[in-house]
């Protein structure tokens, strides 16, 4: 059997795959098993924010899965301290967390949400209050705490605690705040809901309504965090700063990560045996986090993906079926005229162009390290699905 035989054989059919295989890439260019090169324009959701086996983090990955590829979190290693230092200093939160994943990022901001409000006003301030058209995982929490009745369905019962607000209305927010809210949380860009932004008037209200009623405002950045709207974390565009972010994807470079951060307000809200985590903070992974902080952070590395972003969005916008452009920076949603989004994907892909899909929308989250000749290359495959 070959590979994709053998997948559908003994996994379980979770996914709707494309029939292909990746097996080697570098920066932006994919090759499957049998030689065919691709320009990546996906980033496994965002997740090669520098591209694949950039040199630098490959080297601190190999480098440290050498030395100690696991150590329980009973102990202390430097590759977690390391990480942990340089994320607190790049972002100016006081305290960190690390899981796996971005539905363990926000599974634990909402126990951080909750028993910051239970120890402080008891047990009947519980409500989390997230946004209608969000997306914050798949655990049976955080798809309970996410506002898509799409995936409210087959595994009840679902747990309770979560109301939901229209996105960008005000009135119907503050209507849902009726004394037993602990938390606010929101997508600065709700990704899978069609990479739609939130108006900055609206954030800003919101933060204020946190700070006045003693509400922690959570800000889910794992598909926006870590450069790819332009700015470490796209809160920043906003102006605001949340009590609590939520960070995965990107932060690995490709390895599994998640990440709770805590301001000061809630830093020591965990404390040893309310939450825990076999692999979080895994030695290997923080080597990896460390090289993509190091990467990002480097100086005019940010303006390098405005720039990027400026180009890829004017040339998109002379593209004749593209009606519309959504999203910040290097998240790029695209509402076609004519064509099916989700066809368009599938013949990108046989031209040798990946891309993704959100909800109506074509979804491009290139890697932040790609290069010009690798956008002409992909606006090039786009173009010619687009015009046929």
């Amino acid at each position: 059997m070959n590979t994709i035989q053998k997948t559908d054989q003994c996994m379980m059919n979770a996914f709707g795959r494309i029939p292909l295989v990746e097996a080697q890439g570098k920066n932006c260019t994919c090759t499957d098993e049998n030689g065919k090169t691709y320009i990546d324009m996906g980033s496994g959701i965002g997740c090669n924010v520098l591209g694949w086996c950039n040199d630098a983090w490959t080297e601190a990955v190999c480098g440290q899965v050498r030395k100690l590829q696991h150590a329980c979190n009973y102990y202390y290693t430097q590759p977690q301290a390391e990480f942990a230092e340089k994320l607190c200093a790049v972002t100016g939160f006081s305290k960190i967390f690390l899981g796996n994943s971005g539905a363990e990022a926000n599974e634990c901001a909402i126990k951080v949400a909750r028993k910051y409000s239970s120890d402080k006003y008891g047990k009947n301030r519980g409500t989390i209050i997230t946004l209608v058209n969000s997306f914050h995982g798949r655990t049976m929490e955080t798809l309970a705490a996410t506002g898509q009745e799409v995936f409210h369905q087959y595994f009840y019962p679902f747990p309770t605690g979560f109301a939901f607000a229209k996105a960008n209305d005000l009135d119907d927010l503050k209507s849902k705040l009726d004394g037993t809210v602990c938390a606010i949380m929101i997508e600065m860009i709700q990704g899978e809901g069609g990479v739609c932004a939130l108006d900055k008037d609206y954030v800003q209200a919101i933060a204020k309504i946190c700070e006045e009623q003693d509400i922690l405002l959570i800000a889910d950045e794992v598909q926006t965090g870590c450069g790819r709207t332009g700015t470490f974390l796209a809160q920043e565009q906003f102006g605001v700063k949340a009590n609590i972010t939520t960070l995965a994807k990107a932060i690995g470079g490709g390895l599994p990560i998640g990440v709770c951060m805590a301001d000061e307000k809630c830093a020591y809200v965990i404390t040893p045996g309310t939450h825990g985590s076999t692999f979080g903070g895994n030695p290997v992974v923080c080597a990896g986090g460390c090289a993509v902080l190091d990467q990002i952070t480097a100086p005019g590395f940010l303006d390098s993906v405005k720039e990027k972003a400026a180009y890829l969005r004017g040339e998109l916008e002379k593209i004749p079926e593209i009606a519309g452009l959504s999203g910040i920076g290097m998240m790029i949603g695209i509402t076609l005229k004519t064509k099916d989004a989700h066809d368009v994907m599938l013949a990108a892909n046989d031209a040798g162009l990946l891309v993704l899909t959100a909800k109506e929308k074509l979804r491009l989250l290139p890697p932040l390290t790609i290069t010009k000749e690798e956008m002409d290359a992909g606006l090039k495959i786009l173009r010619s699905v687009l015009e046929a």
